[in-house]
C-alpha cells in the first residue's frame, strides 16, 4: 500500500500581524491551512500569544518574528528567517502601517520617514527580498492600501501620499513580477478606528459613517476574507485595488 505524503502547507508572511486586522488575517489564513509567519515590532507579547494559539490548533504551523521595517537590513533578515522556517514562501501580506495626522506647517522629516517607510518603502523592499521565492511558488502579494490614497483626508497629507505610493507599488509590481507572482491591494474604509495619535472622536466617527452607503463600519473579517479570496480564489486577478469600504469611495 502506498502511503501518501501529507500536503505541504502554503506559507504566508503577514506584517503587523500581532493585533487588530493583522491578527484576524493571520487567524483566517491559518484556519484555511496556511502556515503563518507573524511579524511584529513592539507587540511581542501579543505576537507570542497568537503564535501559541495557532500552534495549539496545528503543531508547528506558526512562528513570530520581530523586525523594524524602517531598517532595510532588518527587512532582509526578516525575509531570510521567514523562508528558512519552511523553505518556501507562497504569500506576502503587507499589512503593517502607521497612521497619524501631519498638518501642513507642522509636519516633520521624521514623520515623513515614518509614514513613507511603513506604507511604501518597507512593502517594496520586503517584496523585493521575497520575489524569487514567491515566483517559485507562483505566489501572491497583497498590500493593504487605503481609500484615502484616492480621496485625501484633511490634515493627513503625508499618510495619503504614502498610501498613494502603496497603490502605485501594487500596480507596478503586478506588471514587473507577472506572470509568476500576482500582486493586488485592498483599500479598507471604516473597519477599526485608529488608536493613540490617530484616534477619531465619537462625533467624527458618526459624521464619517453617515457618508457610508452601508451605514455602518466594517469588520476585520471583511478584510481578512478579501485577502483569502485574492490568495486562493482569484488566479486571473492582478494589479487591482479592491475597496472594502461599504461604498464610501463611491459617495461624494
Amino acid at each position: 500500500m502506498t502511503i501518501k505524503e501529507p500536503p505541504i502547507a502554503p506559507v504566508v508572511l503577514i506584517t503587523g500581524a500581532a493585533q487588530r486586522i493583522g491578527a484576524v488575517i493571520a487567524r483566517t489564513l491559518h484556519t484555511e491551512g496556511y502556515n503563518v509567519v507573524l511579524h511584529y515590532l513592539n507587540s511581542q507579547n501579543a505576537a507570542q500569544v497568537l503564535c501559541a494559539e495557532l500552534n495549539a490548533l496545528r503543531q508547528q504551523s506558526a512562528i513570530s518574528l520581530s523586525a523594524d521595517l524602517n531598517d532595510v537590513c532588518a527587512i532582509q533578515q526578516l525575509a531570510h528567517n521567514a523562508i528558512q522556517q519552511w523553505q518556501r514562501m507562497d504569500a506576502l501580506v503587507n499589512n503593517a502601517s502607521t497612521f497619524f495626522p501631519t498638518s501642513v506647517g507642522s509636519a516633520t522629516v521624521a514623520q515623513w520617514d515614518n509614514l513613507m517607510g511603513s506604507n511604501a518603502r518597507a512593502p517594496f523592499f520586503l517584496a523585493q527580498a521575497l520575489a524569487s521565492q514567491l515566483a517559485e511558488q507562483r505566489g501572491v502579494i497583497v498590500n493593504i492600501a487605503d481609500i484615502y490614497a484616492d480621496r485625501p483626508l484633511a490634515q493627513h497629507t503625508l499618510y495619503c501620499m504614502a498610501k498613494a505610493a502603496n497603490v502605485m507599488l501594487t500596480k507596478s509590481l503586478a506588471k514587473e513580477l507577472a506572470p509568476q507572482v500576482r500582486v493586488n491591494g485592498i483599500a479598507p474604509g471604516a473597519i477599526l478606528w485608529p488608536e493613540q495619535g490617530g484616534a477619531v472622536s465619537a462625533g467624527a466617527q458618526t459624521a464619517l459613517l453617515e457618508k457610508v452607503p452601508m451605514q455602518c463600519s466594517g469588520m476585520p473579517e471583511d478584510i481578512a476574507n478579501t485577502v483569502l479570496f485574492l490568495l486562493r480564489d482569484a488566479p486571473y486577478i492582478t494589479g487591482q485595488i479592491i475597496a472594502v469600504d461599504g461604498g464610501r469611495s463611491i459617495n461624494v
